[in-house]
């Protein structure tokens, strides 16, 4: 019985946050868990072209082998969120090929002290920057192009638990939903932003105003493009808890072979200026081909 309940226990952790998993299992089954956010960074970020990609043949398994990739990159995007400096962001989910996640879900009572929404900010947007990193690093290995575009809003969230069964953290509000629209009415290889976050981090980050973008239930939307880091700018109350953009640049990104120090894919060129290649590694030849490969893996692998 120790043992069920141990196993419980650890399925709650993966399922939920830290926070909310010490909360015991009767307890979210019978009660209603949410909390109220007054300014949460929340970022969706699609790979558009999967679906150009996703193919049912008998050569792949019926699809399988497809997914096995789209596992392998959502995976990558995990384990990135599990370096030090990405602590504070929340996964939340995955819907089909996109990848939901949030920043500045602390507890109201929680004990430590709370960083600005702008250093929250901040945190999302270096993160989004490197998930192009990561699918660069896939793309090369496996001789894709497949090409990321993300969108960031920031503002008020109700979080919570919805089910006895599988229970899902999730949030909600106007917040969200004008993220999924910066996310879905972007382009390829671009973080779009709203005005909000475009004025909070305006002073560490470049941007190109993209201009009035009619977005689904708010009308017309001024939005931006986050171009990249600002050089040697950083918000104060961060600077002791996260490393510097460079830093992470030219750190690798240990997973299997997965390397980010690779030459960024000709498909993304938004982000080429902040990208640091690395010393020996040969740069990919440009190709204008639109054939897509899959990694070899064994059919045990399933």
């Amino acid at each position: 019985q120790c043992g069920c309940r141990k196993h419980s226990h650890c399925v709650m952790l993966l399922l939920l946050p830290a926070d909310i998993s010490a909360l015991s299992l009767p307890t979210l089954m019978r009660d209603l868990y949410y909390q109220s956010y007054a300014q949460v960074g929340v970022l969706f970020a699609s790979i558009a072209n999967f679906n150009d990609f996703y193919i049912e043949l008998d050569g792949n398994n019926m699809g399988v082998e497809c997914l096995r990739l789209l596992n392998e990159i959502i995976a990558d995007f995990d384990e990135l969120m599990d370096k030090e400096c990405y602590r504070d962001i929340e996964k939340i989910k995955t819907i089909g090929s996109t990848y939901m996640a949030a920043v500045g879900l602390v507890p109201t009572t929680a004990s430590k002290t709370k960083k600005s929404i702008t250093s929250h900010l901040c945190t999302v947007s270096d993160f989004a920057i490197e998930m192009f990193d990561v699918l660069d690093a896939i793309n090369y290995q496996s001789y894709n192009d497949f090409v990321l575009r993300v969108g960031i809003n920031v503002g008020p969230v109700v979080a919570g638990v919805i089910g006895a069964r599988r229970p899902q953290y999730d949030i909600w509000g106007n917040t969200v939903n004008v993220a999924s629209r910066m996310d879905s009415t972007g382009v390829q290889g671009k973080i779009q932003v709203t005005e909000d976050v475009y004025r909070l981090i305006t002073d560490y980050y470049d941007f190109v105003c993209r201009g009035q973008v009619s977005v689904k239930g708010k009308g017309q939307m001024l939005t931006y493009f986050l171009e990249g880091r600002r050089k040697g700018s950083r918000p104060s109350q961060s600077q002791q808890l996260q490393h510097t953009n460079s830093e992470r640049r030219s750190s690798a990104f240990t997973h299997g072979s997965v390397c980010t120090r690779l030459s960024p894919a000709p498909t993304v060129t938004s982000y080429s200026n902040i990208r640091t290649p690395s010393p020996g590694v040969p740069k990919p030849t440009p190709s204008t081909s639109t054939t897509r490969y899959l990694p070899s893996a064994s059919a045990a692998m399933v």
